[in-house]
């Protein structure tokens, strides 16, 4: 069994087409991200999944593992699947979906992920932290989660939604959890999860990881603080380009 982080990289993403190749710090973007998951203690390798060969060409001065994709996967999922096969990994193997645009991510996270998942013996895992300065509780594009303890201290997802949960009725003050886009599963899980079809509630919120929980599965959530850092608009990479140069 190994740990392995795969990292969907599409060329033409919608806010910020060819984000991934943004190279003004003198690396393409996804060079970035992948020199960041690299220092986690919990990984075995680190595996680019690119849709097109620029990528793959851009990748190739430094030192990085990547493997081509096909350009018209619906979604990272799908890209995640198709890699997994073409690596020829096991159905054993724990595979980490790790997001191709944040460069500053703390790879403690990513051992925080695998830990909790791995401790609990769920089917899929993923991150929630505490609001951080800045955070705005109702903005929709900041996905909020609602988690259980498990008996065995691990949190469970109940659910997932851009929506502000839990409504606060009575002013309770509740401590609301945000959500990182990072998964955790299993090679065999992620090949089953990746052929359901969209569900119900995914299609209503636009959150894939609703597929799962409308399917009863269970997700484990490692709660740490985090503060995301996403590139996602031109002003996003102006700012990280003017932190690597400081």
């Amino acid at each position: 069994m190994g740990v392995i982080a795969i990292i969907p990289a599409r060329l033409n993403s919608t806010r910020l087409p060819r984000k991934v190749l943004l190279n003004k710090t003198g690396k393409p973007l996804i060079a970035h991200v992948v020199e960041t998951v690299l220092q986690s203690d919990r990984l075995d390798r680190v595996v680019v999944a690119a849709d097109d060969q620029a990528i793959v060409d851009a990748l190739n001065s430094f030192d990085v593992e990547v493997v081509l994709t096909d350009p018209d996967h619906p979604n990272g999922t799908s890209r995640l699947a198709q890699a997994a096969g073409l690596l020829g990994l096991s159905d054993t193997d724990i595979i980490v979906n790790v997001q191709g645009d944040e460069p500053e991510m703390d790879p403690k996270l990513v051992d925080g992920a695998v830990d909790a998942f791995v401790k609990s013996g769920v089917e899929m895992g993923t991150l929630g932290s505490p609001m951080q300065a800045g955070d705005d509780v109702n903005d929709p594009n900041l996905v909020k989660i609602v988690t259980r303890l498990g008996d065995d201290g691990v949190h469970r997802a109940v659910y997932f939604s851009r929506s502000v949960i839990p409504f606060d009725r009575d002013n309770a003050n509740p401590e609301y959890l945000k959500h990182a886009g990072l998964y955790v599963y299993r090679r065999g899980f992620l090949d089953r999860f990746a052929n359901w079809p969209i569900s119900k509630l995914e299609s209503i919120e636009q959150l894939e990881q609703l597929r799962a929980i409308e399917a009863g599965i269970e997700i484990s959530v490692a709660i740490m603080p985090f503060v995301h850092k996403g590139i996602d608009t031109p002003a996003d990479y102006r700012a990280f380009v003017a932190r690597q140069t400081q």
